[in-house]
Formats: C-alpha cells, sequence, structure tokens
C-alpha cells in the first residue's frame, strides 16, 4: 500500500513539474471553489515538486486567490440568499455574528488547517463583512494553515515525530494572532 501511494506521489509530482507552476496554482484555485477537492493533498504536491520555499509561497498566494474569487461570487448572490433566506432568525443571527467578528477571531478561523475555507468563504460573503477586514485576515491566516498543510502533508510520519515542525506551527499560529492584533488596530 506504502509503495502505491509513493507511486501515485512520484507520478503526481511529476505531472506538476511538467506543466510548472500555472498547475500548482490552478488546483489550489479549484479547491477553493470546488471543496471537495483536497486542499491539503495539492498543497503538499507543490511543495514536494516546487520546493519547501516556492511551494509554500505558489500554495499561499493560490489559496489567497480562490478564496477571494469564492468569496466574491458569494457576495454576488447575497442579494438573492438574502431575498429567499434573509428574514429567517438564524440565517439573520449567522449574518449577524459573522459580520460583527472579531479580526483576530477571524485570522484564527481561517488560520486553522482543519476549518473548512468554503464555508468561511462563502458566509463571509454572504454577511456584512467588511471586505478589506476579511482579504487582510485571509492573507495572515493563510500563512500557518498552508505553512501545516505543506510540511505535514509532505512526510505526514516525519513531522508528527519532530517536535520541531510542530514547533514551528505553534510559533506560526502565535505570529498569526500577534500580526492580527496589530492589523485590528488599522481596520477599527
Amino acid at each position: 500500500m506504502e509503495q502505491y501511494i509513493s507511486q501515485i506521489i512520484e507520478y503526481l509530482t511529476n505531472l506538476m513539474t511538467s506543466f510548472g507552476i500555472l498547475s500548482g496554482f490552478i488546483l489550489i484555485i479549484l479547491e477553493s471553489i470546488i471543496p471537495v477537492l483536497p486542499l491539503s493533498v495539492f498543497i503538499a504536491i507543490n511543495v514536494i515538486s516546487f520546493g519547501s520555499l516556492f511551494g509554500f509561497i505558489v500554495s499561499w498566494i493560490a489559496t489567497v486567490i480562490g478564496c477571494m474569487i469564492s468569496f466574491f461570487c458569494s457576495r454576488k448572490l447575497r442579494e438573492k440568499f438574502d431575498k429567499r433566506y434573509g428574514s429567517k432568525p438564524n440565517v439573520m443571527k449567522f449574518k449577524k455574528y459573522i459580520g460583527k467578528i472579531s479580526y483576530t477571531n477571524l485570522v484564527l478561523l481561517i488560520a486553522m488547517p482543519f476549518t473548512p475555507a468554503f464555508a468561511v468563504n462563502i458566509g463571509a460573503g454572504l454577511s456584512d463583512i467588511d471586505q478589506k477586514k476579511y482579504f487582510s485576515a485571509l492573507m495572515v491566516g493563510k500563512i500557518p494553515m498552508v505553512y501545516f498543510w505543506g510540511f505535514i502533508g509532505k512526510s505526514f510520519l516525519e513531522s508528527i515525530s519532530d517536535p520541531y515542525v510542530i514547533a514551528q506551527i505553534i510559533v506560526m499560529l502565535i505570529l498569526a494572532y500577534l500580526a492580527s492584533k496589530v492589523i485590528n488596530k488599522f481596520i477599527k
């Protein structure tokens, strides 16, 4: 089984390398629009195919762009959504909560690797959340998330057993939290 998985990964990385970084961008952007696709796998393949730093940068930029596209699509449908469901108490309560979520909590929500990004993007797009606040939170919050999937996905067993990688992820989450506190002062 392990050999079969290794062959698949090798095939995918060779395919990605032959098509270049555009393939890495497109896969991750598609994942933001089609949520059943495995973001963690795509990020790991980017890191394996293009190297740790360049694979990380490609994945980070692509996931931010994909989330922005998803957000804008939701914003375009917001009026239709509001006409159909906007008067329901649960929908009103949800939109109010999302619209008033603190910048720090938004960054932490986005930074968590297991948070479904499509749900956050759609919820933010349908709410009254400030666009600049959301985009800056995406840019900060996606850094530790992409780092997590890139390095955990690259070698899951190796990473879990390496306390240095775990410490790096914790430091990235703390830095994202601190950056969100600083940026929050400028957004208010």
